[in-house]
C-alpha cells in the first residue's frame, strides 16, 4: 500500500474519526480546525495538527494544499464554511477534494464549484443501518467504503436449487460471490456449477446499490 497524504478540514465526529483511521493504516494526515480544543485531543494521533480558521485564505495556503493527494472538508454545522473552504482549495489546486454536505442543496453547491466528491454521511449511514434492522436476509456487513460492502445474508429463496452459473450473479447483479456455508461446510472457492441450497449462508461483495438490488 502506498503511503497518502490526507488534509482533513474539521475536526467533528465524522472528519476526527476518518483522520485517526487513515493515520493508523499508515497515511500522513494534517488535521485543521478552529476548535483548540479538538486540536489539542488528536494532536499525537495525526502527523500534524493545526488550529487555525480554514476560511482565511492565508491560513490555506500555508497548508502547501496542492501537495496532498486528497483533501477532505469535514465542516459540518456552518455550511457557508464548508463552501468557501472548497472553493479556495479548488483555486489553490488541490488535486482531489472530498467534501462532506448536510443537505442535497449544499451538495449541488459543493459540486458546482468543483468538488470531486460529496458524501454525505449521515443520510447514507442510516439507510443502510435502516437496511440491515429491517431485511431478515442480511446477516452481518462490513462497509469497505462509502459505495462498497461484504455482506453474509441467507440465501433468498430464488436462488435455492440453482447453480451459480445459472444466476449468473456477476454479471446480472454486479456482485461477486466470496464463499457458501453449508451447514458445517464452508466452500471459500466456488465454482460455475455449485448448486445454492436452501438455509445456506453467502457472503459477497459489491456496491451498496447492487447488493440492495440483489434482495429486492
Amino acid at each position: 500500500m502506498r503511503r497518502k497524504s490526507f488534509a482533513v478540514i474539521g475536526a467533528g465526529r465524522f472528519g476526527s474519526s476518518l483522520a485517526v483511521t487513515l493515520s493508523e493504516m499508515g497515511h500522513d494526515v494534517l488535521v485543521m480546525d478552529i476548535d483548540e480544543k479538538k486540536i489539542q485531543g488528536l494532536a499525537d494521533k495525526v502527523t500534524h495538527a493545526l488550529q487555525a480558521d480554514s476560511t482565511n485564505e492565508h491560513n490555506i495556503k500555508t497548508l502547501g494544499i496542492a501537495n496532498f493527494d486528497v483533501v477532505i472538508v469535514a465542516i459540518g454545522v456552518e455550511m457557508q464554511a464548508s463552501i468557501l473552504t472548497s472553493l479556495m482549495l479548488k483555486e489553490l489546486g488541490a488535486k482531489y477534494i472530498l467534501a462532506k454536505a448536510r443537505t442535497e442543496q449544499h451538495g449541488k453547491v459543493l459540486e458546482r464549484i468543483g468538488v470531486d466528491r460529496v458524501v454525505f454521511p449521515e443520510r447514507d449511514m442510516g439507510a443502510r443501518l435502516a437496511r440491515q434492522l429491517t431485511d431478515t436476509h442480511v446477516l452481518d456487513c462490513i462497509d469497505l467504503s462509502p459505495d462498497y460492502s461484504v455482506e453474509e445474508l441467507m440465501a433468498p429463496d430464488f436462488m435455492a436449487g440453482k447453480s451459480l452459473q445459472e444466476l449468473n450473479l456477476r454479471s446480472r447483479y454486479g456482485i461477486n460471490l466470496i464463499a457458501i456455508r453449508s451447514g458445517d461446510r464452508i466452500n471459500i472457492s466456488p465454482l460455475a456449477g455449485d448448486v445454492i441450497e436452501k438455509n445456506d449462508l453467502l457472503i459477497v461483495v459489491g456496491k451498496n446499490k447492487d447488493l440492495d438490488r440483489l434482495l429486492q
